[in-house]
């Protein structure tokens, strides 16, 4: 006689049996997939995107290492390119009413330098005239500042105040020579100031002379497709540049009409010589108005007082609050669309780069850059569906007519997607038969046939739109 088995006693039930059903990677009655398919789908996206990133990273390194080695030479290119966005309007408007190109050209380049000599000239004997008296003044004003710390409450020791005071000196002096040796080095880095200022005259020149034959000697090069993307994004990128350009001198200007008539009402010394370089500190956003607005305040200290001090600081952060939530946001946003906070970083990124001339060429360059960036997004949009071509704002013809050739092209490679069964990625899920009629497969071949349709429609419309951009 045997004991029957204890019931309590732990052992294998039906419920726990393994069964082949559960190896199975996809399961059609409760639709659900397993796990591991779609950890190794995750890693595998990860680990592509990874590697994508490193290689743009490498390029970016790469690509700005190459410029370095060249900057004597990029330099300039970059300040032409700038200084044409001021110049091309008139230019453009001489050359339509008649005037040659060389002529037109060589017209505006004076007219600009000529502009920029008269500020030189007007402020010079401003600057040399007060330079001396502020001098004095400071001297005076540091000598009443160590005698009222030589006394009550202070207390402090004229030896000690004596060194403080000298390593202060000492150390404005290190920073002039920082400075000015920032400009220096970077301003030019292998060639002398005057080579730099020659090559970027004659730069400008050449660029206003020509510059609107570029792009139909660019699509020449590149071919139809290549060429109209091009044309449409340098297209947007000058128009970016420009309105910067543009948006910003409005903002410096009434900064600097602000800044001079209130330092004028206060009788700062050198007012307009002030507002001046307030208006040229301000194409550095940010930075360059908080430098200018400082050395106003230091100016008013040592020769007018605290008080007058306190004044100049109160009118500087009305007019800043004045840029900062009214001009700006109207001004550049339409010009740039860029974040206050991205113009911050790349400003002081470029600078602690590149010194002074980095901080000026920072959010030009980030512009251009993002113009470049929704571009690709405005064609990866038309290519998945999400927009048609004709949702989305063109610059140029050959902008248009590419974005249409993308409604093709997006249309046939969707058309080709719907066709593939199912599968994640590159892992293919086996399903479990359905005892329901399948439904009629499409012939073998039969995608790439649809595909190939699509892509002759593709190839009439770019014949097609070639054919009208010629008879304009």
């Amino acid at each position: 006689m045997t004991d029957s088995p204890d019931e309590t006693q732990p052992g294998p039930t039906a419920a726990s049996q393994p069964d082949v059903d559960d190896l199975r990677l996809y399961d059609a009655q409760h639709d659900q997939i397993d796990r591991s398919v779609v950890v190794a789908n995750w890693l595998k996206q990860v680990a592509l995107w990874a590697v994508r990133l490193l290689v743009i990273a490498l390029a970016g390194y790469v690509t700005v290492k190459f410029m370095g080695q060249f900057w004597s030479g990029v330099l300039p290119v970059l300040l032409a390119l700038i200084v044409c966005t001021v110049l091309a309007p008139p230019t453009t408007w001489m050359r339509r009413h008649g005037f040659p190109s060389v002529l037109a050209a060589i017209l505006s380049v004076l007219a600009f330098f000529g502009v920029v000599g008269g500020l030189i000239a007007l402020i010079a004997p401003n600057v040399v005239n007060q330079s001396q008296l502020l001098y004095l003044q400071a001297l005076e004003g540091i000598q009443r500042l160590q005698l009222w710390a030589q006394g009550p409450p202070m207390e402090l020791d004229s030896d000690d105040l004596n060194e403080v005071v000298n390593d202060i000196v000492s150390w404005i002096q290190g920073q002039a020579g920082d400075i000015a040796g920032g400009v220096v080095s970077g301003i030019s880095t292998a060639t002398s100031l005057v080579v730099t200022l020659f090559m970027v005259l004659v730069l400008v020149i050449f660029f206003l002379k020509d510059g609107h034959r570029f792009l139909p000697w660019l699509r020449d090069v590149l071919g139809h497709r290549a060429g109209w993307h091009a044309t449409e994004v340098l297209t947007r990128s000058w128009g970016t540049l420009g309105g910067y350009v543009r948006a910003q001198a409005i903002v410096s200007a009434i900064d600097a009409f602000f800044i001079g008539l209130g330092l004028w009402a206060i009788g700062v010394p050198m007012a307009l010589t002030l507002a001046i370089i307030t208006f040229i500190a301000g194409f550095i956003p940010y930075v360059g108005a908080v430098s200018a607005g400082a050395m106003a305040v230091l100016v008013a200290l040592v020769s007018l007082g605290f008080k007058q001090a306190i004044l100049v600081l109160i009118l500087i952060i009305a007019v800043q609050q004045l840029e900062g939530n009214i001009l700006s946001p109207i001004l550049q946003s339409r010009a740039m669309s860029l974040h206050p906070v991205i113009i911050l970083v790349v400003v002081v990124v470029g600078g602690g780069l590149f010194g002074i001339m980095g901080a000026f060429l920072a959010v030009p360059v980030t512009a251009v850059l993002a113009v470049v960036m929704r571009y690709l997004i405005d064609m990866t949009a038309i290519h998945a569906g999400e927009k048609t071509s004709e949702e989305i704002e063109w610059e140029t013809p050959e902008g248009r007519a590419i974005g249409q050739l993308g409604d093709e092209q997006g249309r046939a490679m969707r058309e080709q997607w719907r066709e593939n069964h199912l599968q994640f990625d590159d892992i293919t899920v086996p399903v479990e038969e359905d005892p329901s009629p399948a439904p009629a497969k499409a012939e073998p071949g039969q995608h790439f046939a649809r595909g190939r349709r699509a892509a002759q429609r593709g190839s009439e419309l770019f014949d097609r739109t070639i054919g009208g951009l010629r008879r304009r």
